[in-house]
């Protein structure tokens, strides 16, 4: 039986403990499960008897790196039989040499890192590569007890770059949580003649010109896309897209939008290509109302991108 984990990254006080005691305290997630919460650090804050056996869970210590083993973790298992495991890991400690330490039925479900906004620019500039590590490995990012002045930091400093598949929020000591891409200007130009949308950035491109698509009406868009033609399809349609992650790996759906061009028939299901069209919105029933369509002014073979995977942040 495979045994998800949970991992938390992050310095010390940037807010992990913290966060483990709300989500095991989040009925909702523990439900009847028995956790097995592993402290590689001892923070700020703790979690006390009561609260862990309220929310039955076994909290045990590791306070060297090298007691973390395959043959410990196992050991762990038998005596505990746990339904979960959740570590809230030593941000000194490297994450690449977990794979060697988890037994094969642990199966790294989730990894969030938790920052501190306070003290984020001090561990940037004076740890930087540690700070991009835990940034990185991270399927999730929360930067914690923001203010207006952090926010504009943290957006500065282009997080996304350092791991485009992160989902990253930012949360303020009232607990108000906002996307980290909220209020940004999109990563293409707009007004450039040819809007040139790079690989990193389809799911993004994508999210906004679904939800706003008279924004790239009439607008010449350059886009790299995997062709797709459904048996139904007219011969002048096909769809450059691609598939993407919606929330997890087992969450992964094509996307993309109709483009017309005279070449559709022509091209091989699942070939690669680089497609400049021209924006239109029109009606179509896959969109359930009006969205984008393009119309193929240039369809050039393409090399599929490092990433194949597109994400929406």
């Amino acid at each position: 039986m495979e045994i998800p984990v949970y991992l938390f990254t992050g310095f010390l006080e940037g807010g992990k403990t913290s966060f483990i005691r709300e989500i095991l305290s989040d009925e909702n997630f523990t439900q009847d499960e028995k956790t097995l919460l592993l402290l590689c650090e001892e923070g700020v804050e703790e979690l006390d008897e009561v609260f862990l056996k309220r929310w039955n869970t076994v909290a045990v210590a590791i306070e060297d790196e090298s007691a973390l083993t395959r043959t410990y973790c196992q050991l762990l298992t038998r005596q505990h039989r746990p339904d979960r495991v959740i570590v809230e890991y030593n941000g000194m400690w490297p994450t690449d040499t977990l794979d060697i330490a988890f037994p094969n039925a642990w199966k790294l479900y989730q990894v969030i890192t938790s920052i501190n906004a306070e003290t984020f620019e001090m561990y940037l500039n004076n740890m930087g590569a540690k700070m991009l590590e835990h940034i990185g490995f991270a399927d999730l990012v929360v930067f914690n007890r923001c203010t207006d002045a952090t926010k504009e930091f943290i957006r500065s400093k282009n997080i996304r770059a350092m791991n485009p598949r992160a989902t990253i929020f930012l949360e303020d000591n009232n607990g108000n949580s906002e996307d980290y891409a909220e209020g940004m200007p999109p990563p293409f130009d707009l007004d450039a003649p040819v809007v040139e949308i790079s690989d990193l950035d389809y799911g993004l491109w994508y999210m906004d010109a679904m939800n706003d698509p008279a924004r790239y009406e009439g607008k010449t868009v350059k886009i790299k896309g995997m062709v797709f033609r459904g048996k139904n399809f007219p011969e002048d349609e096909f769809v450059p897209g691609r598939f993407g992650m919606v929330c997890c790996a087992d969450d992964v759906t094509f996307i993309g939008f109709i483009c017309r061009s005279k070449q559709a028939k022509a091209l091989a299901q699942e070939s690669w290509v680089t497609v400049t069209a021209e924006v239109a919105v029109e009606y179509y029933p896959q969109y359930r109302g009006d969205g984008p369509v393009l119309y193929a002014t240039k369809i050039e073979p393409a090399e599929k991108p490092e990433e194949e995977l597109v994400y929406f942040n």
